[in-house]
């Protein structure tokens, strides 16, 4: 009985430690996912290795968002006849298992895929946005926040309406691409359990842009995933550097260029006659030397813009002047 009692004590946990709130090694290992049952990968590895995301910062990609946010904006003012502002909170990279696990729930997935890439990407609507749209779209006064009932599916109302908006969102997100690659994003299906979201490797790198919806005294989170292995068809274009955005064109500028391209001054040639000659033969020539031409009134003439030929005439006199008459723009070939 007292080797019992020197034995507990012995392995008893001391009581200031306990109250410190100092954990030991096997509770960090198991706040930081480390189960029994997966011998080998301690917690601190789990979380070294997280931060192994290797992915090439796309530049291209953070200008689309921004033009997304510009387009959207206007499009969800129209669509809830409220007062609505966009702002992008973050735009990072991460492995697609670890965003599936960090997403808040209860919450909304759309699968969505991109039909010229042949592949697939994920916008996730949190639970506050949806509460806020829906309270808009149904009528809900301004100042008031939007009532959550907690432990319950949505409702195929509360779906609907959330599947309308996710449309828009995916059509002003392929107008966003338009300029630099035109893409369709087709609507797949709607998920509340991120398992039944999975569209690529759990350890595989994605996207992720984290938009924020404000209105008024409303709002709430949309992100928007998108797999590396989904921007591969349009990898090199998304990797140039933004080099600014045509806005519109100058009617000024292009009539005041115009009208001096008329008043541009070029030197014709008229060639009346070429000759080929040795080498020595023109190292032989002197001044007071005369080269014969076999132009004769009627021989042809080609005339060149430096060596560009522009026309085919043939030699004239007019009076005591040689002319050359135009007989065909070899350009065009008219004639």
């Amino acid at each position: 009985m007292s080797d019992k009692l020197t034995i507990d004590a012995l392995t008893e946990e001391p009581p200031e430690r306990r109250r410190s709130g100092v954990l030991d090694q096997a509770e960090i290992d198991s706040l930081l996912g480390d189960a029994a049952g997966e011998p080998g990968h301690s917690g601190m590895e789990r979380l070294i290795n997280s931060g192994l995301v290797s992915y090439e910062r796309l530049p291209m990609l953070e200008i689309v968002f921004d033009r997304l946010v510009r387009i959207l904006s206007t499009s969800l003012r129209n669509f809830t006849n409220d007062n609505v502002e966009i702002s992008i909170e973050a735009i990072v990279a991460m492995r697609f298992g670890d965003y599936l696990s960090a997403i808040p729930m209860p919450a909304m997935l759309a699968v969505f895929k991109a039909e010229e890439w042949d592949n697939y990407g994920i916008i996730t609507i949190d639970a506050a946005l949806i509460y806020s749209i829906v309270d808009v779209l149904l009528g809900g006064r301004q100042g008031t926040a939007p009532m959550r009932v907690e432990g319950r599916p949505y409702t195929s109302i509360e779906r609907n309406l959330i599947e309308r908006l996710l449309h828009l969102v995916l059509a002003d997100f392929a107008a966003s691409f338009a300029p630099l690659s035109p893409v369709t994003f087709r609507f797949e299906r709607l998920e509340t359990n991120p398992r039944f979201a999975t569209i690529s490797r759990l350890s595989n790198a994605a996207m992720i842009a984290r938009l924020r919806v404000d209105m008024d005294d409303r709002g709430g989170r949309i992100e928007i995933l998108l797999p590396y292995a989904t921007l591969e068809p349009i990898r090199e274009v998304l990797l140039q550097q933004f080099m600014g955005e045509k806005f519109g064109r100058d009617s000024i500028w292009e009539s005041h260029l115009a009208e001096q391209l008329w008043n541009t001054e070029i030197s014709l040639e008229a060639v009346l006659d070429e000759q080929v000659m040795n080498l020595s033969d023109i190292l032989a020539l002197q001044p007071g030397a005369s080269l014969p031409l076999g132009g004769l009134a009627g021989a042809p003439v080609e005339i060149r813009c430096g060596d560009v030929a522009l026309f085919a005439a043939h030699l004239g006199r007019r009076m005591d002047r040689l002319v050359v008459t135009i007989d065909q723009d070899v350009r065009r070939g008219v004639g």
